[in-house]
Formats: C-alpha cells, structure tokens, sequence
C-alpha cells in the first residue's frame, strides 16, 4: 500500500508537493475541479469547502476540458518533487451535469467525459474518481467539533433545503441562475438515478478499459437516502455492491472512503472493507475517522474516531490492496497552518500503521 495526499486545484504547487513528500507519501490525487471558485461563502480555501444554499460557487467552463497538456505539465511538476500522481478526482459538473440529469446536453457530455478519459490514458493517469450525484457533497456544518476544540466539518441534521434550477452537484451550472427567481430543480426518483449510472457506465466503461483508466465512484456524502430532494445511490455499505454488479468491467472500481461509510446507519465498516477490498475494486481509499452518524456526526483525528484506522490497513493488506490510501479530510490545528498541521499528523499516523504492518510480515 502507497500513502497519497489530496490537494485541491488552487494547492496544486511546488510548495504543497514538497510538503506531501517531506510528511512520507508517495502519490498525489489532484482535485482540477475549483471548488472555490465565484463566492459560495468559503471562509477558509486550504480546508474542504462548504458552501451556502447555492452550492460552493461557480463551475467551470462548458466548453473547456482539460488538455492533455495541462494534464501532462501538472504530472511532470508533481513527478519532479519526486511524487506520483495516481488519480484526477471528480469531474467538472459543467462538463457532464446533463448525464446527471438526463438533460438535453447529454449527448454531448458523454463525449466530454469520454474525451477526458482517453487523455487521462494518453498522460499515464489511470484512475479517475467521481461521484455521481445529483445534489452532491451538501448540508455540512463546520465548528469546534474535534479534540481539544480543534476546527473540524460534520453534520448537524438533514438538510433539506429545495435545490434550485442551476445548481448541480453543489455548484452552480447557469451563470445566470442565482439572479433569477428561485425555482426547485423537480426531483428524480432513486429508480431513474440508477438507471441514468447504468447507462453511463455502458457507454464510458469500454472507453476507459481501452485506455487503461480505472472510474472510481465515490459513496454519496453525507451518506443519507435523500439531500436536498434528490436522490442519493451508495448511501448504505451494501449499495456499492449494486454499483460492482451494473458493469462488470474491471474498469468499474470504487473510490472507497472509509469516513463516509462509518457515517452510515446500517452495516459494519470493517465487512465492507472486508467485502470489496477482497473483489479487488477499490481504486483507492479516503482513509479519515468520524464520530456518530449521518446525520449527526463528527469528522475527527484519524487516531480519535469510532474507526480503528489500523484495524483497516490490517484488513485492506491482507487481501492483497496495493493501492493508494489518502486522508482526505483532517480537523486543522491551531496554528499558523492549520490545514498543513493537521494533515501532517494524519500522515505521520497512516505512515507509521503502513510500517509497522510491513514489519510485521
């Protein structure tokens, strides 16, 4: 198993590569979608975003995808700090919100999709990760939730404000949109979501296997039947199954993230990352601790949640996982560098677990 850090777009630099190196890991999965971009009430843009009732901000531009120069100078920039870069997480929803939608761009969205997945092959980067969601990453809260008062995200109840036409996937769509009368964005049903990830996975899986690129789908956060109105697909451990079951290319893999299944009211954690790690489709893990569960729940210190962190390690390197391990989120100490801080100890740990299950051996 490698140690990975994730960095949003605007921390994808020089400085924050050379820290990821010097904290042990290896890999980087890079975020190239701009959470932060055009408002959305971000308070601090080195932590995961939040938002307002409008989403995090504006999405990017519809028309353009990223270049496969783009795509090869951020991997040489990365491989020169002596890193890897394993993954691209998540798709702009303005280059693909009418495949989540059904909507009268779909067509052309596929495409976009599957344009950017042969450049993802073409640049030697072999997974992508996605969530597919129509409301997205929505109704958390931040406060002093962590040890010793630190900073940390959680979720406070349902959140259940009507998602407005423009917005999809927490970020805005329609320029236009927020300066027009609000409208609720009519809802799907569970049934027409699945379907519209079925016929997704057909048209891009074979696209994918041809160039050498893994889709990894991430479970819906937080992990609840329904946010906003909308539908949710993996808000349970076993509904990842149903995803491995649509398609079974070995393409069709999971963006496994251990936090947002502890979140969820039914199951075990420890059997689901038992139970997928064993079929060999996870692309690779988010490895972050939490207390309680959605929609009442805590993200903690990776060493301080209701997850045995080490307990997960044992379990993904007994059935032979090899892949990435990142921490995706980590409450920020007081410091000058919270992010930096806290992501640092979340590191040192999971670097100190991976060795000693080495040595173990």
């Amino acid at each position: 198993m490698k140690l990975g850090l994730g960095l949003y777009r605007h921390m994808l630099t020089p400085e924050n590569f050379a820290f990821a190196r010097q904290a042990g890991a290896t890999h980087v999965v890079a975020h190239l979608v701009d959470y932060f971009r055009g408002g959305g009430g971000h308070a601090d843009t080195d932590d995961q975003p939040l938002g307002t009732d409008w989403g995090w901000g504006h999405a990017g531009d519809p028309d353009a995808l990223w270049t496969v120069a783009e795509l090869k100078t951020l991997r040489r920039e990365i491989e020169s700090a002596g890193l890897v870069l394993e993954a691209i997480e998540n798709l702009d929803p303005a280059h693909w919100h009418d495949i989540l939608l059904d909507g009268p761009q779909r067509a052309r969205h596929v495409e976009n999709v599957k344009t950017i997945v042969r450049r993802l092959g073409e640049v030697g980067i072999p997974i992508l990760g996605y969530n597919f969601s129509i409301a997205g990453v929505a109704g958390r809260t931040k406060g002093r939730y962590a040890r010793g008062g630190a900073m940390s995200v959680g979720m406070e109840g349902p959140y259940d404000a009507p998602m407005p036409v423009g917005l999809v996937w927490n970020m805005i769509v329609d320029p236009t949109a927020p300066g027009r009368e609000i409208r609720a964005l009519p809802s799907a049903t569970p049934e027409q979501l699945w379907s519209r990830l079925a016929r997704f996975l057909d048209e891009v899986l074979p696209v994918a296997e041809d160039a050498g690129v893994r889709l990894a789908l991430h479970p819906d956060d937080p992990p609840l039947p329904s946010i906003r109105g909308q539908p949710r697909l993996v808000y349970q451990p076993q509904l990842y199954q149903k995803v491995i079951d649509l398609n079974p290319s070995p393409a069709n893999q999971l963006e496994f993230c251990v936090g947002t299944l502890a979140e969820m009211t039914e199951g075990d954690v420890y059997a689901a990352v038992d139970r997928y790690s064993r079929q060999h489709r996870i692309g690779y893990v988010h490895l972050r601790n939490v207390s309680g569960k959605a929609p009442h729940y805590r993200e903690t210190f990776i060493d301080d949640g209701d997850v045995d962190a080490l307990r997960v390690l044992a379990i993904l390197r007994h059935n032979g996982f090899a892949g990435v391990i990142v921490p995706d989120h980590t409450p920020q100490l007081s410091c000058g560098a919270p992010w930096h801080a806290g992501m640092a100890f979340a590191l040192g740990f999971l670097r100190a677990g991976l060795q000693t299950l080495e040595t173990a051996r």
